[in-house]
């Protein structure tokens, strides 16, 4: 059942990521400048953002088979669209469509594992689970390059509509939630009650450094896997669109793997905030380098060690679940989520538009871009180490 619901999970992960495999092709059929493209990829994060809080009480109110069953034709339904799409307009709605439609794809993972296995092992699944997930990465490297090289952009979001429709039907065949044994009825919650439970979790004093490192770290991954891979290795250093492909399979590769190893090694509920707020700055570092770097090879070797280096991102889940008792885990994971991609899409965009400002003063673009990522990524760090941490995970 859970890789069923991870299949759904690996498709959100290849529609965030697309746009640095397609960007050639919307830039010459619609004319899109750095903005608009940041813009365009920003939004399948807003939207999938902004979804999470509704879909976080679907999956408390109806479970999550019903609510990844009813969520998802709209992401198909965006795909179609956006494959369709007859100018920059309509594939902006396409993204929006898909954004929602794939919003509780991960959160409904994560309070799987959460209900079903041990609090121990919640690191390691998590971990497992987004190395699964991230075979949807995979897709966005080296195939879809192929398939867009050969076939152009249209035809990566047909293929992406087929696969999200088997995906579907998997999930509706496979994932049939075990009852809970001796479970109390409990009166069901109105709407408004349940955003209300939600709206107290920012009443917590230690909800906003996780908040705010939640909003940075993966952000900062998926802005440069995601948006400016492509662009950057092949207007800095010549690269065909296939060569950056391979260099895209590569690194998503790596990054099946070391969420799971992050997990195996998690230090424990005491020195997991060190390692995460340590990993944090290196990250931020690995950006400034990056920027500075005008060698191909050591930038290829570099964003692979930035993909090894990601994996930590599965610690901060396992910090925000360890953060809040029990009866707050379904409501604290899915804001966590919430806060990860509406970070990746404010960060997109933020980072269009400092590419476009550095394109009218003359400065090259890419490397603005990555010391944004790093100064972005050292502050989100200094506030999570200042704000206050949650007593459940203080030393005695």
């Amino acid at each position: 059942m859970l890789l069923a619901l991870l299949s759904g999970f690996a498709l959100s992960q290849a529609y965030r990521t697309t746009a640095s495999i397609v960007a050639q092709g919307l830039q010459a059929d619609f004319g899109l400048g750095a903005s608009s493209l940041g813009a365009f990829a920003g939004l399948f994060g807003l939207s999938f953002g902004v979804a999470q809080l509704l879909m976080g009480i679907g999956l408390d109110r109806y479970g999550l088979r019903r609510t990844v069953l009813a969520a998802a034709p709209l992401g198909i339904a965006g795909a179609a669209l956006s494959a369709l799409a007859p100018s920059h307009g309509w594939l902006m709605a396409g993204q929006v469509l898909i954004g929602v439609g794939y919003s509780p794809a991960f959160v409904a993972c994560t309070l799987f594992i959460a209900r079903y296995f041990s609090v121990e092992r919640f690191a390691f699944y998590s971990g497992v689970s987004m190395g699964v997930g991230s075979l949807g990465l995979i897709f966005t490297g080296t195939p879809l390059a192929w398939v867009v090289q050969h076939w152009g952009w249209r035809t990566g979001f047909g293929v992406l509509a087929v696969l999200s429709a088997l995906s579907w039907l998997l999930i509706f065949v496979l994932v049939h939630e075990p009852a809970v044994p001796d479970a109390a009825p409990t009166p069901q919650e109105s709407w408004g009650q349940s955003l209300a439970r939600f709206a107290e979790l920012l009443t917590v004093p230690h909800t906003w450094g996780i908040v705010v490192l939640g909003m940075s770290c993966y952000a900062a991954f998926l802005t440069l896997r995601g948006l400016w891979l492509g662009p950057l290795l092949t207007e800095r250093f010549g690269f065909s669109l296939l060569d950056s492909g391979n260099v895209a399979l590569a690194l998503s590769l790596i990054a099946v793997f070391t969420p799971a190893a992050f997990g195996r090694m998690d230090p424990g509920i005491h020195r997991r905030r060190a390692w995460i707020g340590n990993a944090s700055l290196l990250m931020a570092s690995l950006f400034a380098v990056l920027a500075f770097l005008h060698h191909g090879a050591a930038t290829v070797a570099l964003i692979f060690l930035m993909g090894l280096l990601s994996g930590y991102g599965v610690l901060q889940y396992s910090d925000a679940r360890a953060s809040y008792p029990a009866e707050m885990t379904g409501r604290a994971l899915s804001l966590y989520t919430m806060s990860m991609f509406l970070g990746v899409a404010l960060m997109q965009s933020v980072t269009g538009v400092v590419a476009a400002w550095a394109g009218r003063w003359g400065v090259e673009p890419y490397q603005t871009v990555c010391l944004a990522i790093a100064a972005w990524l050292a502050m989100a760090s200094l506030a999570f180490r200042l704000l206050p941490m949650s007593p459940l995970i203080q030393r005695p």
